[in-house]
């Protein structure tokens, strides 16, 4: 008959056993969830800047898209990637929920302007919106996402995208650049009132690590004061933007709650449709993200699919 000490030692290696094979399980569910089966085309050029090309990656759902679409901003700190940058478990959420997934790069700072971006994400909307049958989505049923820099220029979307140029001879500048759904994680929002972040250099003067990312003349004070105002969404909001929802950490030192709080309060004065999501004790990013992807792809969900 087994001794006491060996029945305790059997029972805790199955036990052991078990919990092993639930971590191999639940991490390989993880990673089926993180990995849909798409049809991706990565590099296609929307634009030029510089003599370079704008590229923009297309992810689409293998099976069940929606006819929706999602614009995502790759942009940190206005610096963007190359074609096949942005990773699927990344957009999962979105794609499993059937959204057509638009991944934008641009030219980074300093290379290319804050300025110069803002008009080419806009270009890459209008390319997006042109091409719409093309990718099987609806061309007035188009969201955008990001976050930090990406979060101010999709808000820069949701302010000053509008109609294109009817006599442009290209096609893709007659589209409108507006978007009809925002999400977005932790942007900057008035560049002229850095508040207590960590980049605020105290005159009023543009962050202190992207002063280059303005242009030259950003480092004169009264042609400062014009730039910051033309980047900054908050200096832009009317009472006909699309509806948004903003996730922030009360914890961020370099684009501080306040600046999403602001651009709240002034929204809201002008009866626009926008929700703040505080994230307690955490910064600029949190591991936990990819769940609040999946709230952002219901919500688009529920903003780009209104009932009749």
């Amino acid at each position: 008959m087994p001794s006491t000490p060996f029945k305790w030692l059997k029972r805790l290696g199955l036990f052991l056993g078990a919990m092993l094979l639930l971590c191999v399980l639940l991490g390989w569910i993880g990673w089926q969830y993180a990995h849909p089966s798409v049809n991706r085309t990565d590099g296609v050029v929307y634009g030029e800047r510089h003599g370079k090309p704008l590229t923009l990656d297309v992810l689409q759902p293998a099976k069940g898209a929606n006819g929706l679409g999602i614009a995502l901003m790759v942009s940190g700190g206005w610096k963007s990637g190359p074609p096949g940058a942005s990773p699927v478990w990344m957009m999962a959420p979105l794609l499993r929920k059937g959204f057509t997934v638009f991944a934008i790069s641009h030219l980074s700072q300093p290379e290319s302007t804050v300025m110069e971006i803002i008009e080419d994400v806009q270009r890459g909307v209008r390319f997006i919106r042109h091409h719409a049958s093309d990718y099987g989505i609806h061309p007035d049923r188009i969201g955008v996402t990001g976050g930090s820099a990406g979060g101010h220029l999709s808000l820069m979307l949701a302010t000053v995208g509008g109609p294109g140029d009817p006599s442009s001879e290209d096609p893709v500048d007659r589209a409108s650049s507006a978007v009809q759904a925002v999400a977005i994680f932790f942007p900057v929002t008035d560049l002229l009132n850095l508040g207590t972040s960590t980049e605020n250099p105290g005159d009023g003067g543009p962050p202190k690590s992207y002063v280059k990312a303005f242009g030259p003349d950003a480092t004169l004070m009264d042609a400062w004061k014009i730039i910051g105002q033309k980047t900054s969404p908050i200096y832009h909001i009317h009472p006909e933007m699309p509806p948004i929802l903003i996730h922030h950490g009360d914890a961020d030192t370099l684009t501080p709650l306040e600046q999403s709080e602001w651009f709240v309060e002034q929204a809201q004065k002008q009866g626009n449709a926008i929700e703040l999501k505080v994230v307690h004790g955490v910064g600029h990013g949190w591991p936990t993200m990819t769940l609040d992807i999946r709230r952002f792809a219901d919500w688009f969900d529920r903003q780009l699919n209104p009932t009749p």
